[in-house]
């Protein structure tokens, strides 16, 4: 798998006008340039062109839209669905933003009942829509128990709408916004639609954020806006389970975006790098600037590799198989976490140039940190991973071998999935996934691996580690590391991924792991048992300096591959 480059864009599609809607894409933003977009990122302009765009292409009815419910031939499809974060991301948060929320804002409306807010929609999008999700309030932020946005019974079901949400994206200009509350005489939960443009809707105030300047965070509130039957979409559990089963899909948009923001930022450095001469030498000649881009790169493309196959499993999912909702939080955590690894080992390299204005760089250094705060923080994330650690590790069974799911089908089960029942989602064993790959890192971090799990069996978490919620979320990072290399492998055998990238990743995995199992030893009260297998989860990765070398020159030959044009 390769880092994208847009200027030489490659990717296996199946259809003629993904590629057609890729390549405009990247055409629009290249032809604005790197120049204009930050002078309009610095003087927080509208991004009306990039909605002309949107509209002009109808790029949001082919992504985001089920196939049944389309008028221009789209589908909901996460395989590509994946890449155009990426793309999105490469070229400013700000684009990809409005995006994301739109996904979010579309989620209840394909998840719910109402056949005409859906027909309604796939016209709206056919029209260039864009949408918003109406979930979090000021004094609540996402706690939907506490919500205040009531629905009070009129006559012959009828409604009226009264409350405000808070730090919605695309509020000022959405087509529909998607909002979450309750019936106000009985409680219950309900996702209903409004229209920006209607008297009652109220567009508060702008709320100003470092990053995503350019986007248009709303608070917005309804005052005594009428509802009908027509524009409730779900009540009860199903609204319940929509807005939970939305941010399972939205979460994953996160890691593809993080992506592409750290794959422009790695061409921006090797380029300022391999071009400047300090004490007679090139940047790029420096020992430990060849270090830190070959980490740089082998952590970029282990992001790749996990989040791709991720979506793989998204697209597979079904009642029967739901591995994807231990996938899809890692994505959210792990890979972003990830990003804002890579901006900032490369921000070692380029330095004060970072910060310089007509620089991609000093947007990202701003943005790459957003995306593990959004749709639920790292430790929300890390409580739902720890949830499957018995089943993965002792709950194997058979499943079907999922693929590269690339195909053109719609991915229907997303909008139906199934809720609850955590406990049951099994896994095939997942030392599968090395049975292919013999080499001295990947190898030495199987021993990590049978390490933790050894320690599961011989001295897992006593009562009170087991109540101890930062106990539990600092192991839980060890097993995270565990979910991540099983997939990368998956992905790596997949795509014929060079054996010596692998070996880099799997250097930067082993001491990673390490780094994690010191700090239970340091930081935690652990019992003998348990902190002798910590010690000997402490390993220190194997070192090829021919393999290195070979990374290492994938890397600087990036340079002039790829630079955004002014």
């Amino acid at each position: 798998m390769e880092l994208l480059n847009p200027k030489k864009y490659e990717r296996r599609h199946n259809d003629e006008k993904t590629r057609e809607l890729a390549l405009k894409t990247i055409d629009f933003f290249e032809s604005k340039g790197l120049k204009q977009i930050k002078e309009d990122d610095q003087a927080m302009v509208w991004y009306q062109d990039f909605l002309d765009f949107i509209k002009k292409e109808q790029l949001f009815a082919h992504f985001l839209t089920p196939a049944k419910y389309s008028c221009v031939g789209g589908r909901w499809d996460m395989y590509r669905i994946s890449e155009f974060n990426e793309i999105l991301g490469f070229y400013g948060l700000c684009y990809w933003y409005c995006w994301q929320v739109s996904i979010l804002g579309l989620g209840p409306i394909w998840m719910g009942q109402n056949e005409e807010v859906k027909t309604r929609t796939g016209e709206l999008l056919a029209k260039g829509g864009v949408f918003a999700f109406g979930l979090s309030e000021q004094a609540h932020g996402a706690d939907l128990y506490s919500s205040e946005m009531k629905l009070k019974p009129v006559d012959d079901g009828n409604y009226l709408a009264e409350g405000e949400k808070y730090y919605i994206g695309n509020g000022n200009c959405a087509a529909l916004v998607s909002t979450f509350g309750k019936f106000a005489d009985t409680g219950e939960y309900v996702f209903f639609v409004v229209d920006p443009e209607q008297q009652q809707y109220q567009c508060v105030k702008k709320i100003d954020t470092s990053g995503v300047r350019q986007a248009y965070v709303a608070q917005y509130a309804l005052n005594d806006y009428p509802i009908s039957k027509k524009d409730i979409v779900s009540t009860g559990k199903l609204a319940w389970d929509s807005s939970l089963n939305t941010i399972n899909v939205g979460k994953f948009e996160l890691g593809c975006a993080s992506i592409g923001i750290a794959t422009h930022c790695l061409y921006e450095a090797v380029n300022h790098a391999a071009s400047r001469n300090l004490y007679g030498k090139y940047v790029t000649d420096f020992p430990h600037v060849q270090r830190i881009f070959t980490e740089s790169y082998a952590r970029l493309i282990a992001m790749k590799l996990f989040a791709f196959r991720a979506a793989d499993y998204m697209r597979a999912a079904s009642d029967e198989d739901r591995r994807y909702l231990l996938f899809n939080p890692v994505v959210k955590m792990k890979v972003t976490g990830q990003g804002e690894t890579v901006v900032r080992l490369l921000h070692e390299i380029v330095a004060a140039k970072g910060f310089e204005q007509d620089t991609y760089f000093e947007m990202a250094l701003r943005d790459i940190g957003m995306l593990p705060k959004l749709e639920g923080t790292e430790h929300v994330n890390m409580a739902l991973i720890i949830k499957f650690v018995k089943n993965y590790f002792f709950g194997a069974v058979d499943y079907p071998e999922v693929g590269r799911m690339d195909g053109t089908d719609d991915d229907s089960y997303l909008f139906n999935q199934k809720t609850g029942g955590l406990s049951s989602i099994c896994f095939p064993d997942y030392g599968l996934a090395y049975q292919s790959f013999d080499s001295e890192n990947v190898n030495m971090f199987r021993e990590q691996v049978e390490l933790f799990r050894n320690l599961l069996v011989t001295a897992p978490p006593n009562e009170g580690q087991a109540r101890d919620i930062d106990y539990m979320l600092a192991a839980g990072e060890l097993f995270t590391l565990i979910v991540y290399g099983q997939l990368i492998l998956e992905n790596s055998a997949i795509y014929n991924t060079d054996a010596d990238v692998i070996e880099q990743i799997f250097s930067f995995m082993v001491r990673d792991f390490s780094e994690y199992s010191l700090r239970m030893v340091l930081n935690y009260e652990n019992s003998p048992a348990q902190q002798e297998i910590f010690r000997q989860m402490i390993k220190k990765p194997v070192r090829d300096e021919e393999c290195f070398a070979r990374v290492w020159r994938k890397v600087y030959d990036l340079r002039g591959q790829y630079t955004m044009n002014d």
